[in-house]
């Protein structure tokens, strides 16, 4: 399987649908060859401006643009949009309802070498905590392609967490996609793997894993943070009796803490796949995932751990 840049399906798709949709605008902050809007800035250089490092005063442009009727597109690294520009997101996006959609490249650990201050390991705890504010992660090329146009037509604001990596295609372009609505991937009796983001693909490789030692592990994935899709993550609570999540963030304030909230009237034995509340390191992605325990033989094992714990 080959893998793809979702960062250049993302800059590739908000080109074109630019073109479709002139009330898009563009705005960056000095990173457009690593979220890849030059794509839209060589296509649309009237609608893209760089507004330079200063991702507070590029949210509130955005902002202004928003109440003047287009639909802004803000782009930044995913911790700088969730941190440094945190107050503005609050009050001027969040609380205010503006219809600015944030977009957090390099999500994650995906960029690797520039070490801990740049991994986004609380984006998602951030943003989800906003009031108003729609929460997204794609996990791959074609999805992100698909949540483009998804996210301009959606009345009010979104943040949507890119990745800078690489990853396999899993998704079909043709196959449905909504906000607050998860994916059921497949079906599963004993263990419910969800996971968002770059650990889907892995979800679908552990449950692989887990088949071939006998174990029927259900996998969802969730690219919608908030609203959570409660319904479908109740049920496969109910159903298997045993839940891991899996995100590329820390295990507190994103996914694992929105099902775990979710399941609060239903608990059920539950493992966190994630960073374990910690800062991170330096060094090659595939290694930071290793090192933080995310991979598919993790995944397994905690499946296995949250089956034990249901049947003490």
């Amino acid at each position: 399987m080959t893998d793809v840049s979702m960062r250049v399906a993302y800059g590739q798709a908000l080109a074109e649908y630019g073109a479709a949709n002139p009330r898009i605008i563009v705005l960056d902050a000095d990173i457009s060859a690593s979220s890849q809007t030059h794509y839209f800035a060589s296509r649309h250089p009237d609608r893209f401006f760089n507004m330079g490092i200063a991702e507070a005063g590029m949210v509130d442009v955005g902002v202004g643009l928003a109440l003047g009727g287009y639909i802004p597109f803000v782009n930044t690294f995913a911790f700088l949009l969730t941190l440094r520009a945190a107050e503005m997101v609050r009050s001027c996006v969040a609380y205010a309802q503006t219809n600015v959609k944030l977009v957090g490249a390099y999500g994650g650990l995906s960029d690797a070498f520039d070490g801990p201050t740049h991994h986004a390991i609380t984006d998602l705890a951030v943003m989800c905590a906003m009031p108003n504010l729609t929460v997204m992660v794609a996990s791959d090329a074609v999805q992100v392609a698909q949540m483009v146009p998804l996210i301009a037509e959606h009345p009010g604001p979104v943040y949507l967490r890119v990745s800078r990596a690489e990853l396999p295609v899993i998704h079909s372009a043709e196959a449905p996609l909504e906000i607050g609505k998860g994916k059921l991937w497949r079906q599963g009796s004993d263990v419910t793997l969800i996971a968002t983001g770059i650990m889907v693909t892995r979800a679908l490789n552990a449950a692989d894993m887990l088949a071939a030692q006998g174990v029927s592990a259900r996998v969802i994935e969730i690219h919608t943070l908030k609203p959570l899709d409660t319904a479908l993550v109740r049920q496969a609570a109910l159903e298997t009796g045993a839940i891991v999540t899996a995100e590329e963030h820390s295990v507190v304030g994103g996914l694992g803490a929105a099902v775990a909230q979710a399941l609060g009237l239903h608990p059920v034995p539950h493992v966190r796949i994630g960073v374990q509340d910690c800062f991170t390191e330096t060094g090659p992605y595939e290694a930071l995932l290793t090192r933080f325990k995310m991979t598919v033989n993790d995944m397994a094992l905690a499946a296995h751990q949250s089956i034990e714990a249901k049947q003490a």
